[in-house]
């Protein structure tokens, strides 16, 4: 494996970078969005370098060696096999969630996910005029998992399911026997799965490999829409490139119905990023993945010392849900994230993601950042 440099400190106060903006002229380390903190992968960044050596930048469609490249990366990574035709080119996930949203049923119908989940699945129902229905994962020693009967009691409400696989933020990879439930949910509510599938690529387990709920079955296949993106594996988010995978193809023209005179088109940038990040970028993804294991488990070890913290171990994505209940009952602390803001350290709250009492904590950054993020931590709680 090349040798890739993850440790080096790049210095991103008072540049674009949202995630560093938010505490500018505080001395807070953000670890809160979901942004890693390292350069993409040279193969990317040379083949940016190269398209803009050519100097124009017109309107641009995907091209037939991009698609190939897509179709190759999800056949190797996933074994799924997906037809061109299958393709909706999306600026962004969170965009497509939003069109998901008004291209399944109609005004008022339910759309459900289970909670906590990532804020967009909240939102994205109420903007499409359409009514959110929720039911909790349950907490488990070891893993969060679905409570399939509570989701079983929701869904005769629902059209759409919006599945977070896998999941953000309990950092879940949902295994094959759960994968087969939703789908047998889905079938027996009739239903549509917008599956989510941006960290797919994230699995921290190298023994085990992501499976596409569209991959289940051809029942699964025909009432989903995947999504997916090279922009959190390769660290590539403010690119916005991605796509929907869609093999039912009245589905496919619901929701490009709604993407047009709307959607824009995919910046040309982006899309030679994503060709690039699938054909050449394996051995970068196989060296971020070893390193993040790492700060995963770091981060386990450091909250496990850590008094009135808790948290399950991370299976997939650069996040970790600290459970601060315990500080908060016992601190009388009504915001946990501005209790670790005010030491140093800012996280997400988990309110946003509809779990009060819980933060969430973006690992993929320097081991130094991380320990001293974790340092401060801990000497709050002293």
């Amino acid at each position: 494996m090349a040798a890739f440099d993850f440790d080096t400190l790049i210095d991103r106060r008072g540049s674009d970078s949202i995630k560093w903006s938010r505490y500018a002229g505080h001395d807070v380390l953000p670890l809160w969005v979901a942004d890693m903190d390292f350069a993409a992968p040279p193969a990317v960044r040379d083949a940016l370098q190269r398209r803009i050596g050519h100097g124009v930048f017109g309107y641009a469609a995907p091209w037939p060696t991009l698609i190939e490249a897509v179709r190759d990366h999800v056949l190797r990574h996933y074994d799924w096999h997906i037809e061109p035709a299958w393709l909706v080119w999306v600026p962004g996930v969170v965009a497509a969630l939003n069109v998901a949203c008004r291209a399944v049923g109609a005004a008022g119908d339910g759309v459900f996910a289970s909670t906590p989940v990532y804020p967009p699945f909240l939102s994205a129902p109420g903007l499409s005029s359409r009514q959110l229905l929720t039911a909790a994962l349950r907490q488990g020693e070891r893993r969060w998992e679905f409570d399939f009967a509570a989701v079983d009691r929701v869904l005769d409400q629902a059209k759409l399911w919006l599945f977070c696989h896998p999941h953000n933020p309990v950092g879940r990879a949902w295994e094959e026997n759960e994968l087969h439930e939703v789908a047998h949910l889905a079938r027996q509510h009739d239903i549509v799965v917008c599956s989510d599938e941006i960290h797919c690529g994230l699995l921290l387990d190298g023994q085990r490999r992501h499976k596409p709920f569209a991959a289940l079955s051809e029942d699964a296949a025909q009432r989903s829409i995947t999504l997916m993106a090279p922009s959190k594996t390769f660290n590539l988010p403010g690119l916005y490139s991605a796509f929907a995978v869609i093999p039912n193809s009245s589905l496919r023209k619901s929701f490009m119905r709604v993407m047009d005179g709307i959607m824009p088109h995919i910046n040309t940038l982006g899309l030679v990023a994503t060709e690039a990040a699938y054909r050449d970028g394996d051995d970068w993804r196989e060296a971020l993945l070893d390193y993040l294991r790492g700060n995963a488990r770091r981060v386990e070890a450091a909250v496990a010392q850590m008094p009135g913290l808790g948290m399950t171990p991370v299976e997939a994505t650069c996040l970790a849900w600290i459970d601060c209940r315990d500080l908060c009952a016992a601190r009388k602390i009504d915001n946990p994230r501005r209790f670790f803001e005010n030491a140093g350290v800012g996280l997400s709250n988990g309110a946003e993601f509809g779990l009060p009492g819980f933060v969430r904590l973006n690992f993929g950054c320097p081991r130094s950042t991380l320990e001293e993020a974790l340092r401060r931590m801990s000497a709050a709680l002293q």
